[in-house]
């Protein structure tokens, strides 16, 4: 995500829907009267968890130096339960 700033990000999760949209709103402005060399354009990604094996409400975000971590953790499997037969 070069160009962009932490404050232009949005990580958007969703439980009930098994969704995370990572989007990015850009305007074109020019610094100090000059154009930019690195082209910034607005963005929305959807990322959905069919398997619904993610916890997405634990879900931690970070950004440094132009690079966005999304760190969802998985859910604990169940173990299998073996019943008696009467």
């Amino acid at each position: 995500l070069a160009g962009f700033n932490r404050d232009d990000l949005s990580v958007d999760i969703q439980p009930d829907k098994r969704s995370i949209t990572v989007s990015a709103e850009s305007a074109a402005e020019e610094e100090d009267g000059k154009k930019r060399r690195i082209a910034r354009r607005s963005f929305k990604k959807t990322y959905v968890n069919y398997d619904d094996n993610l916890e997405l409400g634990e879900s931690t975000a970070s950004f440094e130096n132009g690079l966005l971590t999304v760190t969802v953790p998985a859910r604990p499997v169940a173990a299998a339960v073996a019943i008696q037969i009467q």
